[in-house]
């Protein structure tokens, strides 16, 4: 990997029915039907939905033997009507359905974490090391015979690790860590290896991004060691609905795609499947266009760690960098002053015109030749005007600088200067390369002034704004890189607030700012046991304001209360029309009729003092 300049990992080909994954072929998009399996009619007519917005495999879950004989009638019934899509069998808790699924579906995903091991206790288990090793020999005896079906049926497999879902035994001796997932996912490869059965795409997901981005890259780095090219699928788990889901989706894939990781993607969003595939397209066509892209001579810093990044060292200047959340600034160059409350920016920039009225609690910025030492007002030179910076007594500066305007010039200004913000800008086709390129560059020269990304846009429509900024943001967060963000759409189509609003949403879906409740809410499928879509609606609407509060809405037990580890509050479906509540990972009643669950909720949240009206 060029962790400077755009290109797509070399994965090994893996044949999918008529759709082959991975190779020299496109990244491919798929989504997962949400209705009954063993309602036939009600599938295919959702797959179709989801294929015909552009989807290029579609998953159905598979629950017992039922569903994955009923496959083959799906199957049939795409095929009857010229759809050659491939079915994908999303595989729980039963080896043996996975058997079945093999014989009537395209590719199976199967769940290292309950495949064959048992049911998770969350409790602290020990295995001394021949405990362990007879776990790995039960788990080669129960998969090599499913791999010997699939090479007879000629299906792909997918290893589908989720964060949620690791065992007791890894658990035990990793921990809930990235090592973990990772290994869990290796101990099935290996296997796959020594049987010579490449047919098989991995999947390592998780709701917190961090962890995602973070997993994958020690997942790709693992792989390469041991000689293995098996191709990736990506997502964000849980990612929500709106503009929560499509922002934290395009974080956290985005980043892996921005680094050439990444053969196919799902955008697991809480709305209709078929919802999910613009999205996604979008995603990727962003991605891809920077292919082939002017060279960025971009040197790594000594120290930098790829797999392991830290928050880059800085020296705070007023809020911003040292130990200080990330900020966001705005650029208001119109003079339109109004903001959000909740999403109100640290700074606005204002060029050349400083407002006469300006809301509180706001820093400002102007261009330097129009600063005169407001207080609250701060000056911004461009990097063809370092002289200035020599003359001016401000207490915090702004320097506007794009890549090859870092000269050895500018480093010795700056080092003098220890009370100026950089605002890295770069017109550059792959413009993650050249900002990586700034902080690499001042890691190198041990200078330790704060950086805020300039990303500038000319979107007319909100989602493209939102996918386009957080696929760009996404590697610069969780590179430890960033001190703020200015999000600028040029052009007026998209209102100043909900650009703020969006800046606000990159931070937090990257962990690290928090402005607002965060929802961890599955997207749903067959297992599904409530109406998802309405009862988001009805929890944000109970409980939006509740800033910094994490809350778990799961469809059923699979991934529940593992994938919402880090949430205050969990909203899991136990059986259909039932629903159990949690606090952390903690069951706190079982069973709740599903029409006083919410309530229920809400008196939970009262219970423990985090709920304020």
């Amino acid at each position: 990997m060029d962790y400077f300049n755009y290109s797509r990992r070399q994965a090994n080909e893996v044949y999918v029915g008529a759709t082959p994954m991975g190779g020299a072929n496109p990244i491919r998009i798929q989504s997962m039907t949400n209705t009954v399996t063993m309602d036939t009619e009600a599938c295919v007519e959702q797959a179709k939905r989801i294929i015909d917005a552009g989807g290029e495999y579609v998953r159905l879950t598979t629950q017992g033997v039922r569903e994955a004989e009923n496959l083959k009638y799906i199957n049939v019934g795409l095929r009857s009507q010229g759809y050659d899509t491939p079915l994908v069998a999303d595989v729980h808790f039963n080896p043996n359905v996975a058997d079945v699924a093999a014989l009537y579906a395209e590719k199976v995903r199967i769940n290292p974490g309950n495949y064959v091991d048992a049911a998770r206790t969350f409790k602290k288990l020990e295995y001394t090391d021949e405990e362990y090793a007879q776990e790995i020999q039960k788990i080669r005896n129960r998969f090599v015979p499913f791999l010997n079906i699939c090479k007879e049926n000629h299906t792909a497999i997918r290893i589908g690790v989720n964060h949620g879902s690791l065992s007791d035994r890894i658990m035990s001796r990793y921990g809930d860590t990235p090592a973990g997932m990772v290994e869990s996912c290796m101990e099935f490869l290996r296997i796959c290896v020594e049987e010579d059965f490449t047919n098989v795409v991995i999947s390592i997901k998780a709701s917190n991004t961090v962890i995602m981005v973070k997993t994958v890259r020690l997942l790709a780095e693992q792989m390469e060691k041991e000689g293995m090219n098996f191709p990736l699928h990506l997502g964000v788990t849980e990612a929500g609905d709106g503009e929560d889901g499509r922002i934290k989706s395009a974080l956290g894939i985005g980043a892996l795609l921005a680094d050439g990781l990444g053969d196919t993607i799902r955008v697991s969003l809480s709305e209709a499947p078929e919802a999910e595939i613009p999205v996604a397209r979008k995603l990727v066509d962003y991605i891809v266009s920077r292919e082939n892209h002017p060279y960025i001579p971009g040197a790594e810093a000594p120290g930098f760690d790829y797999v392991n990044p830290v928050r880059r060292t800085t020296k705070a200047v007023g809020n911003i960098g040292g130990e200080h959340v990330p900020v966001v600034i705005s650029a208001r160059l119109d003079g339109n002053m109004a903001v959000s409350e909740q999403f109100k920016p640290d700074y606005i920039y204002c060029g050349q015109h400083l407002p006469e009225t300006r809301p509180s609690g706001v820093g400002y910025i102007v261009d330097a030749n129009v600063w005169k030492g407001e207080e609250g007002v701060y000056p911004a030179f461009n990097y063809q005007q370092l002289i200035g910076l020599h003359h001016c007594e401000a207490s915090m500066k702004f320097l506007f600088v794009p890549y090859m305007g870092l000269t050895e010039e500018a480093m010795a200004c700056l080092r003098l200067h220890p009370e100026v913000v950089i605002v890295a800008q770069s017109n550059h086709p792959n413009r993650l390369g050249e900002f990586r390129g700034i902080v690499h560059q001042l890691m190198a020269y041990g200078l330790e002034n704060p950086v805020v990304f300039f990303q500038l846009y000319q979107e007319e429509e909100l989602e493209n704004l939102q996918i386009k900024s957080a696929a760009d943001m996404g590697a610069l967060i969780f590179d430890g890189f960033c001190d703020g963000i200015l999000l600028y759409n040029h052009g007026g189509k998209i209102s100043d607030v909900k650009v703020d609003e969006t800046a606000f949403g990159i931070l937090q879906a990257g962990r690290v700012r928090t402005s607002k409740t965060e929802y961890i809410s599955c997207p749903g499928c067959g297992r599904t046991l409530y109406n998802l879509e309405s009862t988001i609606a009805r929890i944000k609407a109970a409980t939006s304001h509740l800033k910094g509060l994490k809350i778990g809405i799961m469809g059923c037990i699979v991934n529940g209360p593992g994938e919402m580890a880090d949430a205050d509050y969990g909203y899991v479906g136990a059986g259909r029309g039932k629903i159990s509540l949690y606090k952390k990972k903690e069951c706190i009643e079982k069973n709740i009729p599903e029409e006083q669950a919410v309530e229920k909720l809400i008196e939970l949240i009262k219970a423990n003092g985090d709920y304020c009206e």
